[in-house]
């Protein structure tokens, strides 16, 4: 009998490139140059966000999210550990980006024609493709559970 080569999980290829191996990527990608935000605001200080949230009528108090938000969460999406409930944590804090640096430039584009807000807005659907996505199973929090 001769064997169908075709079908789903029998190839090499299909081995190599799983959506496992896309969610590992995109865990990577967005967990990682998150991480890299947080630990600037670690290093330079995060002071002037205490002013803005102030300016906007939140307590200052709520600076200390970018510990959680730019530190903590990334790294959970990186090791795939809690990696949905941590990527809700990123979508939310740069929904809070947009809402207290970037308003202005919500409906602009740059001198390129690219969206003004690219970066932020690949950061929020990033994270909430992780959220929709899961894990993946090349994560330490394994594919099972409802919040990897």
């Amino acid at each position: 009998m001769k064997r169908n080569i075709a079908r789903k999980g029998d190839g090499m290829f299909d081995r190599m490139f799983s959506s496992d191996f896309g969610k590992l990527l995109l865990r990577f990608s967005v967990g990682g140059l998150m991480l890299f935000h947080g630990l600037h605001k670690l290093h330079y200080g995060y002071g002037s966000i205490k002013q803005m949230l102030l300016k906007s009528g939140l307590p200052d108090y709520l600076s200390h999210g970018i510990l959680v938000g730019e530190i903590l969460a990334p790294l959970l999406i990186i090791l795939g550990v809690y990696a949905r409930a941590a990527a809700m944590v990123v979508a939310f804090v740069m929904v809070m980006a947009v809402y207290l640096v970037h308003m202005g430039d919500l409906f602009s584009f740059n001198e390129h024609g690219a969206y003004a807000l690219e970066l932020q807005a690949l950061y929020l659907f990033g994270s909430l493709a992780i959220v929709f996505l899961g894990a993946g199973r090349f994560s330490l929090g394994g594919s099972n559970g409802r919040l990897n």
